[in-house]
């Protein structure tokens, strides 16, 4: 059998017996959508922007996978200090695979996340425009989740501890969905932030969501799915790097 499918399926059973950390990971998404969604609902409709519920829920969907991807790297560092690492390693086995098992069973487990969230934005009154636009809406939730998994194991393989992974991810995992325009519309920014924004690959995955479930794109769908597509390639190359060069 793999060792990808092996280490992809891990990854998975250990997030369903963890019933608590489901129930955690709806915690902060149902707050932004309730607080947020109704809260600057009625600002955001007179100013002509329509429903702000319908506006922010994709954004909600991607905080979700972009948390739940990014500290699937937090992971790798309970298996460094309990020695599972060290026993996968040792394996003979590419690392290659390894750290696509990984990557990919913590990309599963966040677009999981991502769809129980998605349900639960539903249940608060968001609509779709179309129905027939969830499929390509999965595929570009499976696209935020592979970018942002394969950056937390690119950081879960630098790192040695848990305090330093949770202070390099504090000052990166916020700024990159507060800037991403999953709460502001992209359009009439000042230069400056919209050159920040352009520059944040969340801003694509928001961007491609938002238009494939509201119908309501700043850039070309094509475009997000093109970027989207290579940011992941650069990132998995990236995570396999810094994999193969781990050190026990």
């Amino acid at each position: 059998m793999s060792a990808i499918y092996i280490l992809w399926l891990r990854e998975l059973k250990r997030y369903v017996r963890s019933k608590a950390q489901i129930i955690a990971s709806l915690g902060q998404p149902v707050m932004y959508l309730l607080a947020l969604g109704f809260g600057l609902g009625p600002v955001f409709q007179k100013a002509g922007n329509g429903s702000y519920l319908q506006f922010v829920a994709p954004g909600v969907i991607s905080m979700t996978i972009l948390f739940s991807s990014v500290f699937s790297g937090i992971a790798m560092l309970w298996d460094r200090q309990f020695g599972f690492l060290k026993e996968t390693l040792v394996a003979p086995v590419p690392r290659i695979e390894i750290m696509l098992g990984r990557t990919l069973g913590g990309a599963t487990v966040a677009v999981i996340q991502g769809c129980l969230i998605l349900v639960v934005c539903l249940i608060a009154g968001f609509r779709p425009a179309h129905l027939s636009s969830l499929p390509l809406a999965f595929l570009f939730m499976a696209l935020i989740a592979l970018v942002f998994a394969a950056l937390g194991t690119a950081f879960g393989s630098i790192i040695q501890d848990m305090q330093g992974f949770q202070l390099i991810m504090n000052f990166m995992v916020m700024p990159i969905f507060f800037l991403s325009g999953a709460l502001f519309p992209l359009t009439n920014l000042p230069k400056v932030l919209a050159v920040i924004t352009r520059l944040d690959p969340l801003t694509y995955g928001v961007d491609a969501l938002r238009g494939a479930l509201i119908g309501a794109s700043h850039f070309s769908l094509l475009w997000n799915l093109s970027l989207l597509s290579v940011i992941a390639v650069a990132f998995l190359s990236l995570g396999a790097y810094f994999f193969s060069r781990i050190q026990l």
